[in-house]
């Protein structure tokens, strides 16, 4: 399937990262909500992928037929699918645990894991000057843990597993920019987590007890097929350097959703630690800007 024609329309593409990041902070309060209603974790992993795989399959089968399935390297697709779904459900865990502004900033030192890794995986050459906001990205990130003080929390330890696969993730991705389309990575992605997911969410199956958690548990795939449906969409308008920065604003979002929807407000050393990872990760995107290569998604549990 032809890959849809770049356009250069760069408001349309930043409103439309804007509300992409507003379906990611959707996704993360919906299973931190499903979680704490008590349904199991597993369970929740499983809504979030087989919503997002059905939607997929409307949108794209129509258009596309089986075809969309195809896959010129299906060995690395079903890697990607695998670390993919091994960061959602070590985030949705860590998620049961902490608040979601945490987990957020945490996550957003995706650019700086994928940096590392590129290094070794492809091949890429780091200056000394990104390898110093590397460094300074994870002080950043141990400012907002705080493994010395009573504010840790082991669950932590789940977020940078996350991070961790996330990152190779995103790394798979790059590898397979240009040789793979957009819907067959998004229908390999969440089919596989479907199918992988089944077993465990149905052996562990719990009815939401109120209208209002069954609507949540339904609505949480479709938040990430339409979360990543226009973050996708705002790529082709406009430049990822441009759209990079648009992802910070899920910080306030999530600031926000932790306020009304779990009563928890976000801390001195939070808001210190993720000043840092942003301004870090800003200086790495300006970087591969200027090498004119696209900068890495800034964070690592947005994908199909």
């Amino acid at each position: 399937m032809a890959v849809q024609a770049r356009e250069d329309r760069t408001a349309r593409g930043v409103a439309l990262m804007a509300l992409a990041v507003v379906f990611f902070t959707l996704i993360d309060s919906s299973a931190k909500w499903l979680m704490l209603a008590g349904l199991p974790a597993l369970q929740v992993v499983f809504c979030r992928y087989a919503g997002a795989f059905v939607f997929s399959l409307l949108v794209f089968l129509p258009r596309e037929g089986l075809v969309a399935f195809r896959s010129a390297r299906p060995g690395l697709q079903a890697l990607r699918a695998v670390l993919l779904l091994g960061s959602t459900v070590l985030n949705f865990m860590a998620l049961f645990y902490l608040p979601i502004t945490v987990t957020t900033t945490i996550n957003f030192a995706g650019p700086i894991v994928v940096t590392l890794l590129s290094i070794p995986l492809l091949g890429e050459q780091v200056g000394i000057r990104r390898i110093a906001a590397v460094c300074t990205g994870f002080v950043g990130v141990l400012v907002v843990m705080q493994p010395w003080g009573a504010e840790f929390h082991p669950a932590m330890l789940l977020n940078l597993g996350a991070l961790s696969f996330a990152g190779l993730y995103f790394v798979l991705t790059r590898k397979l920019a240009g040789i793979e389309s957009n819907s067959t990575a998004q229908l390999w992605s969440t089919g596989f987590a479907t199918c992988a997911m089944a077993p465990f969410a149905l052996g562990l199956w719990t009815w939401p007890t109120t209208a209002w958690d069954f609507t949540v548990m339904l609505a949480i795939g479709c938040f990430g097929a339409l979360g990543h449906i226009c973050a996708t969409s705002a790529h082709r308008l406009a430049d990822a350097s441009i759209l990079a920065p648009v992802v910070y604003i899920q910080l306030l979002l999530a600031a926000l959703a932790g306020i009304l929807f779990f009563d928890t407000w976000p801390t001195f050393w939070l808001l210190v630690g993720g000043a840092i990872i942003i301004g870090s990760g800003l200086y790495i995107w300006q970087r591969e800007r200027q090498k004119g290569r696209p900068p890495s998604p800034p964070d690592p549990r947005r994908a199909p």
